[in-house]
């Protein structure tokens, strides 16, 4: 009898120390610096996942104890890892298909757009369209001889590509630069002409002093060309959003919020999550430019994914223009331009009505508006319709880009309860030459004026615009934090009083980007049975030397537990 129970307890105690822990974890991350961005723990060591989520926090040597016979163990030998970035305003198939086009980002001269464009027709046959998108004069370093309005013209363009149509979307995607056979299929003539172009509401030709068109189609005279362009293909289209998905998961994005997209990109990103394809988690917002879609999306209601993958629930309103052709609609004159304010691209009576219709029924509204008059506008009609439906208080409308304030609106984004979904990388490209459309006083009190918006209580979110910037987060979570262009200038930054703190520089970019998609409960922050979305970088960017934050790399790409993304 002594021997039975002497072998009934080496059996147990045998089982004891082979079974593991109770609950063991799918994985686990060990040896990190890891920034929560939890208030009640804010830096931590390890973390342990189960299920696609967060089963706890810790010490490495607490979370040790999660690791089971098959849990996978993710040593991060010190690096850093904060929540999954969360891209607050970008336009998802435009970052594939830049990858398709012709980039003209990286264009410092207008030589040098030419010669691309050149290589592109060498290789094109005639009558094919050749397109592109990403550039933008005041980024180069020098401007052609002749110039109209601020503009380089098309004759150049126009001289090698004689058998092509071209179109070259501007970096803001508020201007485009056609060539001569372009002009001439969209019936873009001199004024002069038999049959002169018909001026496009919105929207502006730009000509000459004889009345000859330019090649620059400024706002909605963009469309007289862009709707000649062929249409393109399923495949095309699966391949931009395959290339787009990739660089999301290479930048350590992990959410992206989609501004303004029509049914079928949202037929084709559900195709893809059904397909298990989905590397990143999807916002889309309504493009306002169909009415019939939105009308469609008021009988049905919000799409909210309980998987958190692909949820539709906001519409993407464009209201005005963008600085850089002139188009953001102000208050007063531009400083640069004596006489003219730019336009309003939709009628305010628009934004009325479509929160009226939206607040009822769950929709978030995000309204473009750069200039401080869009900003204004933009903000008294909110203003209306939350008082039309009182009882309606967690709406979150937002306004995209709130680049220029009026001081007395700033208050306002807090008092509404109206959400700043800014991009602090437009700072460092802009703020060299916007300083001549605005001028210092304006700049100073209501230029791209994150403190004082965040001490109304407003919420910020961070993002790029891309493809209008590169979807990278380290030049935006940079600029943020030293209002400094990427060459690290000026001294000291500009406005510098308007600097985000790095640990505000990384809610922008993670809770507070949570918050303005309604998914804060479930994701932007490190903690216990949120979504196991993760960020990883090669440097400690909340510590480490401001001039060396550029140099930063992602690691590594979470998304519910799965590793989308590792640096070889």
């Amino acid at each position: 009898m002594k021997n039975l129970y002497l072998f009934l307890f080496l059996a147990l105690f045998a089982w004891a120390c082979t079974s593991g822990p109770e609950n063991p974890a799918d994985s686990v991350y060990l040896n990190g610096v890891i920034y929560t961005v939890d208030e009640s723990n804010p830096k931590v060591e390890a973390v342990a996942v189960k299920d696609g989520l967060i089963l706890a926090v810790g010490t490495s040597e607490e979370i040790q104890a999660y690791v089971g016979e098959s849990t996978e163990v993710i040593d991060l030998q010190g690096k850093t890892m904060t929540p999954g970035f969360i891209e607050s305003h970008g336009h998802l198939m435009g970052i594939g298909y830049n990858k398709l086009e012709i980039d003209l980002m990286g264009v410092k001269t207008y030589d040098e757009l030419i010669q691309k464009v050149a290589e592109a027709a060498a290789n094109a046959k005639p009558g094919d369209w050749i397109t592109g998108r990403g550039w933008h004069q005041d980024k180069w370093i020098q401007m052609p001889d002749k110039t109209v309005k601020g503009f380089q013209t098309h004759e150049s363009l126009s001289a090698v590509t004689p058998n092509n149509p071209v179109y070259l979307a501007h970096a803001s995607g508020h201007a485009s630069f056609v060539n001569q056979k372009a002009m001439e299929l969209a019936g873009i003539n001199p004024l002069r002409s038999e049959k002169p172009t018909q001026e496009v509401e919105g929207g502006e030709v730009l000509r000459d002093e004889l009345g000859n068109p330019t090649g620059i189609l400024v706002e909605r005279a963009s469309s007289l060309v862009a709707k000649l362009i062929p249409e393109t293909t399923p495949e095309k289209n699966e391949e931009a959003l395959r290339l787009a998905l990739q660089e999301l998961a290479e930048k350590g994005i992990t959410s992206f919020h989609d501004a303004g997209s029509g049914q079928e990109v949202i037929d084709l990103v559900t195709k893809f999550k059904n397909e298990g394809k989905l590397t990143s988690r999807l916002y889309i917002m309504l493009t306002g430019r169909q009415p019939e879609l939105l009308e469609e999306w008021y009988k049905k209601g919000p799409m909210i994914d309980p998987d958190h993958f692909v949820t539709v629930r906001s519409i993407k309103l464009n209201c005005d223009g963008a600085l850089g052709p002139w188009g953001a609609w102000l208050l007063e004159d531009y400083s640069d331009k004596p006489g003219h304010r730019g336009h309003e691209t939709l009628p305010m009576s628009v934004v009325s009505e479509v929160s009226e219709k939206a607040l009822p029924l769950g929709f978030q509204v995000c309204s473009h508006a750069i200039g401080d008059r869009a900003n204004q506008e933009i903000l008294d009609r909110y203003e209306m319709a939350f008082a039309k439906y009182p009882d309606t208080k967690d709406h979150r409308f937002r306004i995209e880009h709130a680049q220029h304030i009026h001081p007395d609106d700033i208050p306002r984004f807090g008092q509404l309860g109206v959400i700043a979904a800014m991009q602090a990388i437009h700072l460092s490209s802009d703020r060299p030459w916007a300083i001549n459309r605005l001028g210092e006083k304006r700049i100073i009190d209501g230029a791209y004026v994150w403190q004082k918006l965040m001490q109304t209580g407003a919420v910020v979110t961070n993002g790029t615009d891309a493809p209008v910037e590169p979807v990278d987060a380290i030049p935006s979570f940079y600029a943020s934090v030293t209002r400094k262009t990427l060459q690290g200038l000026p001294e000291g930054g500009y406005e510098a009083d308007q600097k985000m703190t790095r640990e505000q520089a990384l809610k922008s970019y993670t809770l507070d980007g949570a918050y303005a998609e309604f998914e804060e409960n479930f994701k932007g922050s490190i903690q216990v049975g949120k979504a196991a979305d993760f960020t990883v970088f090669d440097k400690n960017i909340m510590e480490i030397p401001e001039d060396e934050i550029l140099q930063t790399q992602v690691a590594m790409t979470v998304v519910g537990g799965k590793v989308v993304f590792r640096k070889q």
